[in-house]
């Protein structure tokens, strides 16, 4: 304990003692400072330099008091107010350098009470208590120690039968550094809250984006898993409906089928450990955008007024597209009904050359219900899709007040067959 108690004097007072520390100015986004006019808030982050300034101007009134000039002004008040200006950039120095002068002071002012004349006191308790404020309260402890056994020598060895102010110099500055301790821990424990809080966020905002891609996946494995069973068993079966086929065909067959085996086996062993160990894969068939009348019609129960436009040759598209288009929409719409009750939507859907155009709009809230508030999860869970499926979307608020979303979906174009069966 000892040892490390000499550690800590050492790194707090004699480590870097006179170290270039300068003060930064302080936040203005605070509860107070945030009312203030623009004006003055601009400059309401240099309120600790102004202080500081003021506390040694001060220093520099006490002394002037008392001996309004000559050599011995120099050292009763110039150099405490210098002390306590330093503070701003060599804080530590500027305790040791009040400390080594203090005595002279005493010596040079007569006075009954030693060794801190008035001016020095003043100084020698701001200096600790913005030394504590800008360090740690294990610096004001070390300090107020160092003064107690500077107070104790200067009694014995230099007071010449002078009185001795060291008590009450022990008693206040105890109190300014419990105040400026408990100040310090206060503002510490702040702001790790609010970093603890800005990770919690963070991470927050992985799990759901990690959440969403799962969801993803787990239907692209029930999709993509579909469609490669369809092919083996295809594969499996073609030989047999074509009479003396030439082995290279039946061999190509064989192929195809050992591909989409393995390609299976290995999609289920990969996208697989995405499944909870009591997620159950759906029975029904997913949504495509053949549905969205059921899906208007079920939010329209609820209130929520739906108008659905469909522009272009309506076409069949692959069912990842469709399955996530459909999703878009779905938390589109529930994205309306949670954050603008009352409020009307249109859905446009638009078939395209080269791709799928979605344009989900809504109107301002209306009515006495009060939106609920969100995380913005949703909008995570639309972008997760469309940058799966290399499309673009597009989020803004409408002239009205209103909110918008723009998603295009890429599909690939595919030659129309001339003729025959496919």
């Amino acid at each position: 304990m000892a040892v490390d108690a000499l550690g800590g004097l050492r790194q707090d007072l004699f480590r870097n003692a006179f170290a270039y520390r300068p003060l930064p100015a302080i936040r203005t986004d605070g509860p107070v400072t945030r009312r203030l006019p623009t004006r003055i808030r601009q400059y309401a982050g240099w309120a600790p330099h102004a202080a500081v300034a003021a506390a040694a101007f001060f220093t520099f009134l006490l002394a002037y008091a008392d001996d309004p000039g000559g050599i011995d002004y120099v050292i009763t008040g110039l150099i405490p107010a210098a002390t306590v200006a330093m503070t701003l950039i060599r804080p530590v120095a500027a305790w040791w350098i009040l400390l080594a002068s203090t005595p002279f002071s005493g010596a040079i002012s007569g006075q009954w009470d030693y060794p801190w004349t008035p001016s020095v006191f003043f100084a020698h308790i701001t200096v600790m208590t913005v030394i504590t404020l800008r360090t740690r309260p294990r610096t004001a402890a070390w300090m107020w120690v160092g003064t107690a056994l500077f107070g104790v020598a200067a009694e014995v060895f230099l007071s010449a039968g002078y009185g001795t102010n060291t008590p009450q110099m022990l008693f206040f500055s105890a109190l300014a550094l419990l105040a400026a301790s408990l100040v310090h821990i206060r503002r510490e424990a702040k702001r790790e809250v609010s970093v603890q809080r800005t990770v919690t966020a963070i991470e927050r905002d992985k799990r759901t984006l990690l959440e969403e891609r799962t969801t993803i996946a787990r239907e692209l494995h029930d999709v993509v898993a579909h469609h490669m069973s369809v092919v083996a068993i295809q594969a499996e079966a073609a030989p047999y409906r074509v009479q003396n086929p030439p082995p290279e065909l039946e061999q190509a067959f064989v192929t195809i089928r050992e591909n989409a085996v393995a390609a299976l086996t290995e999609l289920r062993r990969v996208l697989g450990v995405v499944r909870a160990e009591d997620y159950e894969a759906p029975d029904a068939p997913q949504p495509t955008l053949g549905d969205l009348d059921r899906l208007i019609a079920n939010v329209g129960e609820t209130g929520l007024t739906v108008e659905k436009i469909i522009t272009g040759a309506v076409r069949e598209l692959p069912q990842g597209v469709e399955l996530s288009a459909y999703r878009i929409v779905q938390e589109a719409l529930s994205n309306t009904l949670r954050h603008a009750p009352g409020a009307t939507a249109r859905v446009e859907v638009g078939y395209v050359l080269g791709g799928l155009g979605l344009r989900i709009v809504n109107g301002p809230a209306t009515g006495l219900v009060k939106p609920s508030p969100g995380a913005g999860h949703g909008i995570t869970g639309m972008r997760e899709r469309v940058t799966m499926l290399d499309g673009e979307m597009t989020t803004d608020e409408t002239a009205d007040g209103g909110y918008e979303v723009t998603v295009f979906l890429p599909v690939a174009t595919t030659s129309e067959p001339t003729g025959g069966q496919e």
